[in-house]
């Protein structure tokens, strides 16, 4: 087993202060490693200089999913005892796909009472469990995209150390550019981008196209396998929109750079560029599916070429997907140096532009 292929590969200690559990005053205010693969050089700039660090024709792609308010806080109807959920999504009957934890064990035909600040009560009756925790529910409102807003609250990692979202929390864990709802985690390379600075790479003539991937649970579980080959990565549901496909190929062809905002992001790209199998040649086409592409390396990127992302945390497969895009060495370096040089890590802190 290669060094690349074990998990402990991907370790590394990072102080407690360094995790950034609150965001900064403004969301450009972080700041931006710069890492160019080929000179093998590491500079320390900002996200505000992104216009700059990138090239006319280039095009941004951002990932356009929009978080769910779906951290569900209520008590068992029978006993009173306290019981907390993360909505997943629904099964095609409607039922909603959550996990939840209470002391002791729901039965199947018990209920929860979710009551919301002005009275408005939900109830969830437990149908169906399935393997791996997940619990199917009968929800008395129905739709759970109408419901959650008036009964959730924002899904925060654990890392931030508080299960109630703040004020701040609700405008700052959701990307500006948010369209269409279904993550229970922030794509958070978006988390990043102020109109202003849209608006200011637009002027240097980089263009901006969009796609979207749910994220989904497999964000916070952790991997649990030495070998990462033995590793089942979860499934997400992801689009490349036509136009999109189309803006990029027109990107490549002119001599343009795909700039992908994020892991999201690229997962979307490399999943749709590859879905027509290994005997059709990648390519930008319009897709819409379940993914669980494993990216790790080595890997050849067919749909990327510079790459914006957050630090992300020790033993994740997000950082395997950062090594095998940025090489695990440069990459595995990159992360010392931020540590030496106090970047801050995780949803809320700084950015790493791989060139």
């Amino acid at each position: 087993m290669s060094r690349e292929d074990q998990l402990s590969s991907y370790d590394y200690p990072l102080p407690e202060e360094l995790i950034a559990k609150v965001p900064l005053e403004s969301r450009d205010a972080s700041r931006l490693m710069v890492l160019d693969r080929r000179q093998g050089s590491i500079d320390h700039r900002t996200i505000r200089d992104l216009p700059e660090l990138l090239k006319t024709g280039d095009a941004l792609v951002l990932n356009n999913t929009r978080v769910l308010p779906a951290r569900l806080f209520g008590l068992r109807t029978a006993t009173g005892g306290k019981w907390e959920g993360l909505y997943l999504g629904s099964t095609a009957n409607g039922l909603w796909r959550l996990i939840g934890q209470t002391r002791g064990y729901l039965r199947t035909g018990e209920t929860v009472t979710i009551t919301n600040p002005v009275g408005e009560k939900l109830l969830l009756k437990l149908i169906e469990k399935e393997a791996d925790g997940v619990c199917q529910f009968e929800a008395s409102t129905g739709c759970a995209i109408e419901s959650l807003p008036r009964f959730g609250t924002v899904p925060l990692p654990p890392y931030m150390d508080r299960k109630v979202a703040t004020e701040a929390d609700w405008e700052r864990y959701q990307t500006t550019f948010a369209q269409h709802p279904g993550s229970v985690a922030a794509p958070t390379a978006g988390l990043h981008f102020t109109p202003e600075l849209l608006d200011r790479c637009q002027q240097k003539g980089i263009r901006r196209a969009e796609v979207t991937l749910h994220v989904g649970i497999g964000t916070f579980r952790p991997v649990s396998v030495e070998n990462l080959a033995e590793h089942r990565m979860h499934s997400e549901w992801c689009e490349l929109p036509a136009s999109t496909a189309e803006r990029l190929t027109s990107v490549r062809a002119e001599g343009g750079r795909v700039v992908a905002v994020g892991t999201t992001s690229l997962r979307t790209l490399e999943s749709a560029c590859h879905a027509r199998g290994p005997e059709h040649p990648p390519a930008f086409h319009e897709w819409r599916g379940e993914t669980n592409l494993f990216i790790r390396p080595p890997y050849t990127f067919f749909s990327t070429d510079v790459l914006l992302t957050n630090f992300h945390l020790p033993k994740s497969t997000l950082l395997m997907l950062i090594a095998a895009f940025g090489g695990f060495d440069f990459v595995m370096e990159a992360y010392r140096v931020a540590i030496a040089e106090r970047y801050r890590f995780f949803s809320y802190g700084d950015a790493m532009l791989i060139l």
